[in-house]
Order: C-alpha cells, then sequence, then structure tokens
C-alpha cells in the first residue's frame, strides 16, 4: 500500500490548507458565538451571507466537489488527506460544497440515478445552488437494523406512494433544502435486502410536511439542523424511484463507504485541532506554580494523543486505498473498524482536551464542545459501534470457520 499523496492531491491539500486559515478560521469564532443555537423555529432560519460569499470564493478557485472523480475530484485515497484538513471547522465542508448529506447523494444520484433525475437534482447539488436530506431513520423503530424499516414504498401506476416518519435527517432546516433520498419497504416478500427502494421526493410535494427540528446537546445548529420529518400519502411519478424497486440496500452499500471516509478523516481533523488547542493551552496556563503541560499526566495524555490520531489515520487511509483497489465489499471490515475506532479516538481526545481549558473548553470561545458533539454523533450516525464490532467479528469469524 502505497499512501503517497499524488501530485494534484498534494496540490488540493495546499491550496485548501490556505483558505482554511485565510478564510474559514478567521470565520469561525465569530459564527460559534451567534445567538442561534437555541431557535427550534427553522422558519426563521436564513443562510449566512459570509459563508455564501466564502462559497463561491471557493468555487471560483477550483476547491469544490474534491470528493467525486467523476467531475474532477480526487479519488478517495487522495481525497482523504483532504477531508482531514476541511475536519479542522465545522464550517469547512459547506464551504468546499463537500458536506453530508449532500455529497452522499450526489453519490448516490452520479452512480445509481438516471439522466433525468441527474439534470433535475445532481446538476444543481453540484452547483451548490440547493441542499438535500436522506431520509432513512425512523423514530418508531431501532433502526440500527435497517430491515426494521416502516415506511412503505406502494406501486399505483405510474406513480408510487409513500408513507411514513423519518428523523435525523440531517440539513432538513437549511432553507435550501430543497429535496429528500426516501428510503421504504417496497416489497416485503422479496429478499430481505431487495424489499427497499430509494425515491427522489421534493420537499415541497403534497403530504411532506417537517414536523420539528432536533436539538444535539441542545443546540439547534441553525441553519442546518436535523430534523423530523413525515409522509402522508406522498405520490411522486415512477421515474422517481432510484436505479429501480428493490435496489435500496445496494444503493445503501455503495453510498455509505466512501461515506464514512470522509466523515472519518474529519473527525481526524477534529481531533488534530483539539490535540493543537490541548497543547497550547498546557502551555500557557499556568496553575499550582507550574504549567498545565507538567502537571499530573498532561505529557501522557498529549503523547497517547499522537499516537492514536496517527494510529487511526493509517487505518483510514488503508480503508481508502481498498476501496480505490478491490471495491466496497473488499473492504467490510475495514469500513467498519474506522467507523468505530475514528469517532472514539476523536471524543476522547476533544474531552481531554475540554478537560485541559476548564470551563472555556465547554463554552463557545472554542471549537470544542462543538466538535466534540460533531464527533459523539459519529458513534451513532450510519450505524451505531455496536453494530460495526458484529460486523467486523462475523467477518473474524468467518476466517476460521471449517
Amino acid at each position: 500500500m502505497d499512501f503517497d499523496q499524488s501530485p494534484a492531491s498534494r496540490d488540493m491539500a495546499a491550496r485548501v490548507r490556505k483558505f482554511l486559515h485565510e478564510h474559514i478560521l478567521p470565520l469561525e469564532s465569530s459564527l460559534l458565538n451567534e445567538p442561534h443555537h437555541g431557535n427550534p423555529d427553522w422558519h426563521s432560519w436564513t443562510v449566512d451571507p459570509r459563508i455564501e460569499a466564502l462559497k463561491a470564493k471557493a468555487k471560483a478557485e477550483g476547491l469544490w466537489n474534491l470528493f467525486l472523480p467523476a467531475v474532477g475530484g480526487l479519488s478517495n485515497a487522495d481525497y482523504a488527506p483532504i477531508a482531514e484538513l476541511t475536519g479542522l471547522s465545522l464550517i469547512a465542508p459547506e464551504v468546499f460544497n463537500c458536506n453530508a448529506p449532500d455529497s452522499g447523494n450526489m453519490e448516490v444520484l452520479w452512480k445509481y440515478g438516471s439522466q433525468v433525475q441527474k439534470d433535475e437534482w445532481l446538476v444543481p447539488l453540484l452547483n451548490g445552488e440547493i441542499r438535500s436530506i436522506f431520509a432513512m431513520t425512523e423514530p418508531e423503530v431501532a433502526s440500527s437494523d435497517a430491515t426494521n424499516m416502516r415506511a412503505t414504498i406502494a406501486e399505483d401506476g405510474d406513480h408510487v406512494i409513500l408513507n411514513g416518519r423519518k428523523w435525523w435527517s440531517t440539513g432538513l432546516g437549511h432553507p435550501n433544502c430543497k429535496v429528500a433520498i426516501f428510503m421504504g419497504l417496497s416489497d416485503p416478500n422479496a429478499h430481505k435486502y431487495l424489499q427497499h427502494s430509494m425515491v427522489l421526493v421534493p420537499l415541497d410535494t403534497a403530504g411532506v410536511k417537517i414536523e420539528r427540528m432536533l436539538p444535539v446537546f441542545g443546540a439547534f445548529d441553525a441553519p442546518y439542523g436535523h430534523g423530523e420529518i413525515s409522509f402522508t400519502n406522498v405520490r411522486v411519478p415512477k421515474t422517481s424511484v432510484i436505479a429501480g424497486l428493490g435496489k435500496g440496500f445496494e444503493i445503501a452499500q455503495g453510498r455509505l463507504g466512501p461515506g464514512r471516509i470522509h466523515h472519518c478523516m474529519r473527525a481526524i481533523g477534529a481531533a488534530e485541532r483539539a490535540l493543537k488547542l490541548m497543547i497550547e493551552r498546557s502551555m500557557s496556563r499556568v496553575a499550582f506554580g507550574k504549567p498545565l503541560v507538567n502537571l499530573g499526566g498532561n505529557r501522557d495524555i498529549i503523547a497517547n494523543a499522537r499516537i492514536d490520531i496517527d494510529m487511526a489515520r493509517l487505518l483510514v487511509l488503508k480503508t481508502a486505498w481498498l476501496l480505490d483497489t478491490v471495491g466496497a465489499m473488499g473492504a467490510l471490515s475495514e469500513v467498519s473498524q474506522i467507523k468505530v475506532a475514528v469517532p472514539n479516538m476523536a471524543c476522547r481526545i476533544i474531552d481531554q482536551a475540554m478537560q485541559m481549558h476548564g470551563g472555556m473548553g465547554l463554552s463557545n470561545d472554542t471549537p470544542l464542545a462543538a466538535m466534540y458533539a460533531y464527533t459523539r454523533v459519529l458513534r451513532i450516525a450510519d450505524g451505531p459501534d455496536e453494530v460495526h464490532r458484529g460486523v467486523i467479528a462475523k467477518l473474524e469469524l468467518k476466517k476460521y470457520e471449517k
């Protein structure tokens, strides 16, 4: 395995790093302290013109859609270091149009969408003109087992009718959010992995209703946010079905592999920034007559953080290389490994950085609290730790079957 960046990746990383430090990080602190965290009324949420201006600037500089090779982006292995850089700030992925769930939805449309679907939805997503959601998780069932899904997709002539309730649909509160990819049960009598389908649903379709926004640790993260949305007898043309009925699980697996690389590398970037803040704080703050770095086991904490970040990065780079060379089916264990290892590592290091900052670490004077919420969510999003450990164990035990 060769983890050396290609010249294109190395050049892109330098340009992204420069853009981050010159434009994004200076804006971040003011955004963190603006009074939008406790507002559940998504109707009043607005697009920040400063973010839109940065998006336009990034697009003009060619720092755009970096995750999608089909439109000039990079392979998984080459994009991984770029994704790590975008993890230094929670607003960076949107600025480069590499934000979830839009990036995953764009991949779905590129790989599985019809030309009509691409023209209607992929093109404006690639241009950053609209945003989208992925409607999969449901409040009534344990969504860690996706076969529990109760939402339905019923054929009716040239249309399909959708019913169900979804939640934790990321980005639902954004004023530019226009379309959902809805996953539901379309044939309960088929093989369990052929029972589900995905359908494109404009959010202004009759029967679609945003029920509420869901706070994470008390913050609504306007204008993005996670929401609960209901679908009541929603009728859309059958041409809105992605890749045909029964293809839902196939599409989901194709979507989640690269997406987990993106999430994990961003989490590594967050851990790197937390380590930097921790070290700066520990060297500048004095307690009991000594810098914090010389108190207790703080040097061990810093050393272990360095070790853990570097180990996690190597595992993710290996996984990205496998996805590029042998595909998702050849990297099932590794994809689950990074999904468990990286968010846990990042949570631990960010938590230690918060502890080193004392009360300041719990406030919005640093990005640590927001980064902790993000990485803690990752231990549940896209499959909780326990599900991924189950996959790893199953594949490991299979090696010893006689």
